[in-house]
């Protein structure tokens, strides 16, 4: 495994999905381990024996974990091509602030709203949309929050986007006529072949919150 690439993850991850699109925007061949979170495997116990979680990229036998880190982490390794984090100081420094609010609002928001109800789910409900409202305003007229190439905030937060039609349904909302520009930017992203092929479809991640639902005794 020394001389290898090897991804530790669980398909339904968002976080898990950055890697992927990481990995395929570079072009960089790897092993896809699936995990089962339920019963971890020793290699992923002895890789982030912190966290015990996946995401984890293993290069040359060596652990790198969280999943924007990791991202980072591939960005500046294979720097051949398609970079991801600009060299001017201030707007990596944009970059990576706002994929720190995707990494802490996004998913957590998202999760308030398929396992609340009442009050809290329609807060939850309100949170997200000002969220996107936001995300909105900083990718203005611009193709992607890169410019006109993929960018780091891009690969940070568009696999956000295969856990809408959950949010959706269970919320009882449109996130795409309240943030119609957000919903445009993501199908131009799903476009790219690395994202594409990167990211499971919405209805199977949909499927997938049923049975987490079923789970947690939530119905």
């Amino acid at each position: 495994m020394a001389d290898e690439v090897v991804l530790l993850d669980f398909w339904p991850s968002p976080f898990g999905m950055r890697l992927r699109i990481a990995l395929s925007e570079k072009g960089i061949e790897y092993e896809y381990r699936q995990e089962n979170l339920r019963n971890k495997s020793s290699l992923l116990l002895q890789m982030n024996p912190v966290h015990k979680k996946i995401p984890v990229l293993i290069h040359h036998g060596k652990p790198i974990c969280e999943s924007l880190i990791a991202v980072q982490y591939i960005d500046e390794v294979w720097n051949h091509t398609n970079p991801f984090l600009p060299s001017d100081p201030y707007l990596k420094a944009q970059a990576l602030f706002w994929s720190d609010y995707a990494d802490k609002k996004i998913f957590d928001v998202g999760r308030k709203i398929w396992t609340s109800k009442g009050e809290e789910k329609e807060g939850a409900k309100k949170e997200l949309i000002e969220a996107l409202k936001l995300l909105e305003e900083e990718l203005g007229d611009k193709t992607y929050f890169g410019g006109d190439n993929l960018g780091f905030v891009d690969v940070a937060l568009v696999p956000f986007y295969t856990w809408f039609k959950g949010y959706e349904t269970f919320g009882s909302f449109s996130i795409e006529s309240e943030c119609p520009k957000f919903i445009a930017w993501a199908k131009r992203c799903l476009q790219r072949e690395s994202v594409a092929k990167s990211l499971p479809d919405q209805h199977k991640v949909y499927e997938f919150i049923v049975e987490l639902r079923k789970k947690l005794g939530i119905e």
